[in-house]
């Protein structure tokens, strides 16, 4: 994934607001968070964005499979540290106060199995008195299937269109990215797939809690979609 397209990711997702997100984010960490440090890992952290606004609070680091926005978040936060992992298995020797799983990145797991290896490998991150954070992706409830989306992007010498059909087969979301890239050389057309899983929200609830975190969820979240706010016990 991203791999032809992660130059014009950024472009697709202009209109998404990090820095309203990481201000929503701030007060629900320091309510909770009983750790005396400052760390913070940015799991999938993508092209970087949210660390953009995190880095000022926090001792940033980012981790995601994508070397293509690794090389974005590289560019946006120079002399931060970057990973590429995946966020099911990485072992970093390090622990952190706060954790962090944004942007719905969780549901690329795609299994209940991968899920469950994901919240251990995180919280095995995380300091004593620390927080995992983690937005979900949709329920199997919420899903809804057969609709059609569009992003269009439009600059002098660049039109990018990309559109999708969102579909479910049992417990998986997934979507054909069809894209449309038009510059002075022609027009190329590429397309991606995306799988997410889609979990129950007891699923996401009992993953946290068997990795040995105390799970408390917020409704709304940073941008509509919920949160789950773990704190690792202080022993």
């Amino acid at each position: 994934m991203f791999t032809e397209t992660a130059r014009y990711y950024d472009r697709f997702y202009s209109s998404k607001d990090y820095a309203a997100e990481v201000g929503r984010l701030l007060p629900l960490v320091e309510g909770r968070i009983q750790s005396a440090g400052n760390r913070l890992l940015d799991v999938a952290c993508g092209s970087g964005r949210h660390l953009e606004y995190l880095r000022a609070g926090f001792d940033v680091e980012g981790l995601d499979i994508s070397s293509e926005l690794l090389e974005l978040a590289r560019e946006r936060n120079p002399g931060v540290r970057l990973h590429q992992a995946d966020m099911t298995a990485f072992d970093l020797g390090i622990e952190f106060d706060v954790v962090t799983c944004l942007f719905s990145s969780i549901g690329y797991v795609r299994t209940l199995e991968r899920l469950q290896k994901a919240a251990r490998c995180m919280a095995r991150h995380v300091k004593r008195g620390g927080l995992l954070v983690v937005e979900p992706w949709f329920t199997p409830d919420s899903w809804s299937t057969g609709v059609v989306h569009l992003l269009t992007v439009e600059e002098p010498e660049l039109k990018l269109v990309r559109m999708n059909v969102s579909c479910v087969a049992g417990r998986l979301s997934y979507f054909d990215f069809h894209y449309l890239i038009g510059t002075p050389q022609g027009v190329e057309h590429t397309v991606e797939r995306h799988e997410l899983g889609l979990f129950e929200r007891e699923e996401m609830e009992g993953a946290l809690a068997d990795a040995g975190l105390k799970v408390a969820y917020d409704e709304e979240g940073i941008s509509g979609r919920g949160l789950y706010i773990c704190a690792k016990p202080m022993a």
